[in-house]
């Protein structure tokens, strides 16, 4: 998550943007460009990513595998409960 790495002055900007977008939806719409502005500078949309030079291939690589975990893990439980299932015949103590 990108979050992880932000320090004290990044969530400092983001609460004064959370204010002028509070500000936007409440009808102030001279906000819009200062938004757009701040927002781009994190990178908000896949042309801002691009033009900053981001790139998320660790983090993409990282998530990927921690899905692959949770699947797996899954997978182990759904397989375990069909065979508790099977051998007691489909019965449950409900």
């Amino acid at each position: 998550m990108q979050s992880q790495h932000w320090l004290e002055t990044d969530w400092a900007e983001l609460e004064i943007t959370t204010r002028l977008v509070d500000a936007f939806f409440q009808g102030e719409t001279r906000h819009a460009g200062e938004i757009r502005q701040r927002v781009g500078k994190w990178g908000a949309t896949t042309e801002d990513r691009a033009r900053l030079r981001m790139s998320f291939d660790q983090q993409a690589r990282e998530e990927a595998a921690k899905a692959a975990q949770e699947a797996s893990t899954s997978s182990m439980d759904e397989e375990l409960f069909r065979m508790l299932s099977d051998a007691t015949g489909g019965e449950t103590d409900a």
